[in-house]
């Protein structure tokens, strides 16, 4: 079940980015390098579809939308920040992993 609502490429990004007060889609956008605009509002939708977040259009010219988390997207943070620890923690390693991958074109 955990698998299947933070399973994505950025739905943990995404989260913590929220959770740090960025909470529209350009700054999100542009907080997590890599990502595409489409990509992200499709996990967007899907964080939201799970109760995780929460959508607020402002009916404005230009229109503005921000996301913020639910009550149950708070209850998620401890264990990002868990995976977070974990990946500095043992940063060395991984980053030379994540090298080799690259620069063998695996991935």
């Amino acid at each position: 079940m955990t698998k299947e609502v933070l399973g994505g490429k950025w739905k943990t990004s995404l989260i913590y980015a929220i959770s740090e007060g960025i909470l529209r889609p350009s700054d999100l956008q542009r907080a997590i390098p890599g990502s595409t605009k489409r990509v992200l509002n499709q996990q967007l939708k899907e964080l939201e579809e799970f109760d995780i977040l929460t959508k607020k259009i402002y009916h404005q010219l230009p229109p503005k939308v921000e996301y913020s988390l639910t009550g149950l997207g708070e209850t998620v943070l401890p264990i990002i920040k868990m995976m977070n620890q974990w990946g500095e923690h043992n940063r060395i390693p991984l980053e030379t992993v994540i090298k080799a991958r690259g620069e063998s074109g695996a991935g």
